[in-house]
């Protein structure tokens, strides 16, 4: 391990615990050689950092004021998206669309700030997520190509 707690060789063994944010973290991976790491920071911004083809990149201040940990998907190569709650209680989002980082948009919704969102993604241009509402019942919106879903209530 180097001095950031990172394992040389970019395995699935990346970042230990303590190296991690102490509000939460999420990865995801769109190829062999490239991980993605997002982790809320302790002043409740979200910060990224890759390994790329066998070095760790600069880390990247991707700004926001998260209440939750972040969640994070990759649909494809070089497209992603991360999602988190924040004070508001609405879902933000940011995306990755291969040369730059969008700003922060919201996505609405009652949510509990104290919980963590999950997303996956089926497919190109498929993204679900999931998160708490303030209600207790869990909350699902998706995009499905080429807008935002509104939320549904699952059932429990």
């Amino acid at each position: 391990m180097d001095g950031a707690g990172m394992h040389r060789d970019g395995s699935a063994r990346a970042a230990t615990s303590a190296a991690l944010g102490s509000r939460g973290a999420a990865a995801f991976s769109w190829g062999t050689g490239r991980w993605d790491l997002f982790e809320a920071t302790d002043t409740a911004t979200l910060r990224h950092r890759a390994w790329v083809d066998g070095a760790l990149a600069i880390d990247e201040d991707l700004d926001g004021t998260l209440a939750s940990a972040p969640t994070a998907v990759a649909w494809a190569v070089d497209q992603a998206e991360v999602f988190a709650i924040f004070p508001d209680g609405g879902l933000w989002n940011r995306f990755w669309d291969g040369t730059s980082w969008h700003p922060w948009e919201s996505l609405g919704g009652k949510l509990d700030p104290r919980s963590s969102p999950a997303c996956s993604s089926w497919g190109a241009e498929r993204l679900d997520v999931f998160a708490r509402g303030r209600d207790g019942a869990t909350w699902h919106r998706w995009w499905d190509g080429s807008r935002w879903v509104d939320w549904e209530r699952l059932p429990d």
